[in-house]
C-alpha cells in the first residue's frame, strides 16, 4: 500500500465525563456535572486536530461511574463499525476515569483490535482555570497515531497504560492512574509517544467479531458480586447472597470474586462462608486487595485465580464467562 493509500482519519467517540463536565463556577474542580460538554466542543481550537481528518460522535453523555451494559454495547457496536471502515486508522473515546479501567479491559478483552483504541479522560472539568482534558486529547492523538500502534490503551498525564494493567489509584491528582509494576506503555513528550513496553496481541482477522456479537446479544451481564476480606470479617454477606439466590432465582448472584489480604489470604469465617456458597453452585474466585502484584498460586489456594487480574476487572472478566462471551 503506498503512503498516499494509508488509512487516515481518526474518529473520536464521546461517552462523557469529567472531561466533558461543567461547573457554575469557574474553577471548581470537585463540584461540578459530568457529561454536558458535547465531544465536538472539547476539539475546538485544538491545534493538535485542526490538520486531522475526524470524525466526532457522540456515542453516550454520562459520569462513567453509571457505566450500564447498554451503554457499553451501544459503544461495542460503534467502534466495531468504525475499525470495519479501511480509512480509519484509529480511534480516540474520550470517557470519564472512575470506570475507564473497566471499559478499556472490556474493549480489549472482547475485540483485540489491530488498529488502536486510546482513551483519554480528565481529572478537571472543562471549565476549569487550568483544564486537563485538551493535553490529554492531544495526547491521545500521538499514541493513536504511533507507529505499529495496535489495541486498547488509555491516556492521561502524559502517560499511556494498556488496559490489562491500568488501574485508577488516586481520586484527585491529574495523574490518577498506574499499571502497577508492569509500568505503563509509554509516555508521550511533545507530540510523540516513547513506548517501554510491547503493544498488545491482537486478533488475527483484526477484529474478533464473533465476540462482539456476542456482546450485543446480552440482555443483562449475570450478577457478580465483589466481597473484600479484612479483620474480623464474616460470611454474613456471602451468606445473604446464597439465600438471595435461593429465593429469588431471577435475581439470583451467579458468582463472587473475593479480594484476599496479601497473596489472596482470606479470614476462615469468610472463607467457609464462600465454601458454601461454592457448594450453592455459585463461581468463586480469588484476587488480592494490594495494588501491586498479583496472587501466587500455592497448593492449598481455595478458590482459583484469573489470570493476575485485578478485583474490578475480574468482577467483569467472571461475567463474561457465565454469560459465554
Amino acid at each position: 500500500m503506498s503512503d498516499s493509500a494509508q488509512p487516515r482519519r481518526i474518529v473520536i467517540l464521546g461517552t462523557g465525563g469529567t472531561i466533558a463536565g461543567r461547573a457554575t463556577v469557574a474553577g471548581d474542580n470537585v463540584g461540578y456535572k459530568a457529561g454536558q460538554v458535547p465531544v465536538q466542543e472539547l476539539l475546538a481550537g485544538l491545534p493538535a486536530w485542526a490538520d486531522q481528518a475526524v470524525d466526532v460522535e457522540q456515542v453516550a453523555q454520562i459520569n462513567s461511574k453509571d457505566m450500564t451494559l447498554p451503554v457499553w454495547q451501544a459503544l461495542v457496536a460503534r467502534l466495531v463499525a468504525h475499525l470495519q471502515r479501511p480509512e480509519v486508522a484509529g480511534v480516540v473515546i474520550t470517557h470519564g476515569t472512575d470506570t475507564i479501567e473497566e471499559t478499556a479491559w472490556l474493549l480489549q478483552r472482547l475485540l483485540r483490535p489491530a488498529r488502536p483504541v486510546v482513551l483519554t479522560c480528565a481529572m478537571r472539568p472543562a471549565t476549569a482555570v487550568s483544564p486537563d482534558g485538551p493535553q490529554n486529547l492531544s495526547d491521545a492523538l500521538a499514541v493513536v497515531q504511533a507507529p505499529g500502534a495496535c489495541g486498547v490503551s488509555v491516556v492521561c498525564g502524559g502517560q499511556a497504560h494498556l488496559a490489562k494493567d491500568v488501574a485508577k489509584v488516586h481520586p484527585y491528582r491529574v495523574q490518577p492512574f498506574s499499571s502497577g509494576e508492569a509500568g505503563p506503555l509509554g509516555v508521550v513528550e511533545e507530540g510523540r509517544l516513547r513506548r517501554f513496553r510491547d503493544w498488545p496481541a491482537a486478533a488475527p482477522e483484526g477484529l474478533d467479531q464473533a465476540a462482539a456479537d456476542r456482546f450485543a446479544a446480552l440482555r443483562a451481564l449475570p450478577r457478580v458480586a465483589w466481597v473484600t476480606s479484612h479483620a474480623d470479617a464474616d460470611g454474613g454477606l456471602v451468606d445473604a447472597l446464597v439465600m438471595q439466590a435461593a429465593h429469588s432465582p431471577d435475581q439470583a448472584c451467579r458468582g463472587i470474586v473475593v479480594a484476599g489480604t496479601g497473596n489472596g489470604s482470606l479470614h476462615e469465617r469468610l472463607q467457609a462462608a464462600l465454601h458454601r456458597a461454592r457448594d450453592a453452585g455459585m463461581r468463586v474466585v480469588l484476587a488480592t486487595r494490594c495494588t501491586e502484584g498479583s496472587v501466587v498460586g500455592w497448593s492449598a489456594q481455595p478458590f482459583p485465580d484469573l489470570d493476575g487480574l485485578s478485583p474490578a476487572k475480574a468482577r467483569l472478566a467472571l461475567s463474561l464467562q457465565l454469560a459465554g462471551v
